[in-house]
């Protein structure tokens, strides 16, 4: 009892977090548009501690749940939505981190609320692990893997839409379209290493649970979709020498493609049926 009050309660307090970090985010971003007083620029500066806090809430949560469970959050459509948010809030710190740059991490923190608010519509379950899931080192890398190819994933998707906007629109507060088209490419690069392990892990899982290395599931084949995606998009920059808005627009479909992958088994059931809600 006491272990599901305290996940709850971490789970609302990232969901408030968040909302109050892009609060601050956006107070900063039209302090600097319309020249408002350094305190009203100094009071977006908190947005990265409340994120900070967000971010730990939010782990808080997933231990807790996991504790309950037996087993790392991996089995349902809450556990993944939860964990999806943690990789890319994750992401997206170790970015702030490394780089300063408000409008990606608000974008960021706006893309980590809209899968958190989904997540917190959907039934909490502490189910124990089914016997096909009981690969006690390939659940843990396969999904490992997947969260953060999702989460930088995303943040290339964010880099890939503020590219494409900011062609049509500046701002003071807006960072270049070199250094988006940049930072779209390096996260996607990263994505992509991942998202083939997550192939391969995969693959070797299907081979001990179902018999075979593919089998054309639904969730697989939205998996390789995506994973093509982003290989036609490396393709082009690195042999067509695309930049900038050709190349943010595979951002966009590729980030499409890993919703599907997310999705594909609540719309088309398949061999990846257990993870529905």
């Amino acid at each position: 009892m006491v272990m599901g009050q305290i996940e709850t309660l971490t789970f609302v307090t990232t969901l408030v977090a968040l909302q109050l970090a892009l609060i601050l985010y956006v107070w900063g971003f039209i302090s600097v548009y319309f020249n408002k007083s350094p305190l009203d620029l100094a009071v977006s500066r908190y947005s990265l501690p409340v994120m900070l806090v967000a971010w730990l809430a939010l782990t808080v949560s997933l231990v807790v749940h996991a504790v309950q469970a037996g087993h790392i959050p991996a089995t349902d459509m809450y556990e993944f939505s939860v964990s999806f948010g943690w990789g890319v809030l994750t992401v997206v710190l170790v970015f702030r981190w490394r780089q300063r740059n408000d409008v990606v991490s608000a974008a960021g923190a706006l893309t980590t609320l809209a899968i958190l608010i989904y997540a917190f519509t959907l039934p909490v379950q502490h189910q124990p692990l089914p016997l096909l899931l009981n690969q006690t080192w390939l659940l843990p890398l396969h999904v490992s893997c997947a969260v953060i190819a999702y989460g930088l994933f995303t943040l290339g998707f964010v880099c890939g839409v503020l590219l494409l906007v900011g062609r049509r629109y500046t701002a003071s507060f807006m960072p270049s379209l070199f250094a988006l088209d940049r930072l779209g490419y390096r996260s996607s690069l990263a994505g992509f290493c991942f998202m083939t392990l997550v192939i391969v892990i995969g693959s070797i899982w299907a081979k001990i649970a179902w018999g075979s290395y593919w089998s054309w599931d639904p969730k697989e084949t939205a998996a390789l979709v995506t994973w093509l995606i982003y290989a036609f998009y490396f393709l082009t920059r690195w042999i067509l020498g695309w930049r900038d808005s050709h190349s943010a627009w595979f951002l966009v479909a590729g980030f499409l493609a890993v919703l599907l992958t997310f999705f594909g088994n609540l719309f088309f059931g398949g061999l990846h049926s257990y993870a529905a809600i």
